[in-house]
């Protein structure tokens, strides 16, 4: 039996821990992370998909749920004005799909 309950705690707080929940901050001090949008997904560290409901942000896949409120969300990102400024490139593609990492050395970021 505890075997079992040490099992599942594990399974919850993992799938918790990579969702990608985020928030847009206004003040890059209260971010985790600074993030830049590029133009062209080629040049991007991570591709993005927003995708509509919470429970779809699941895993570090580059789906984003942009929430409301601050203690709903697993990291906090500002948008900053120019590529050198920031610690992540992101495209947004409108295709679930086309979401992913480009660039796997970055991924530890949104964990």
């Amino acid at each position: 039996m505890k075997r079992l309950f040490l099992l599942f705690s594990f399974v919850v707080v993992t799938q918790f821990a990579n969702a990608q929940k985020v928030i847009s901050v206004n003040y890059q001090n209260q971010a985790d992370i600074k993030v830049f949008v590029v133009d062209y997904a080629n040049q991007a560290d991570l591709k993005v998909f927003k995708v509509d409901y919470r429970n779809q942000a699941k895993g570090n896949k580059g789906l984003w749920f942009f929430t409301e409120y601050l203690n709903q969300a697993n990291k906090t990102v500002f948008f900053v004005d120019y590529q050198n400024q920031a610690d992540l490139k992101i495209f947004f593609v409108s295709y679930l799909n086309q979401a992913g990492w480009v660039n796997h050395s970055k991924k530890q970021l949104l964990y």
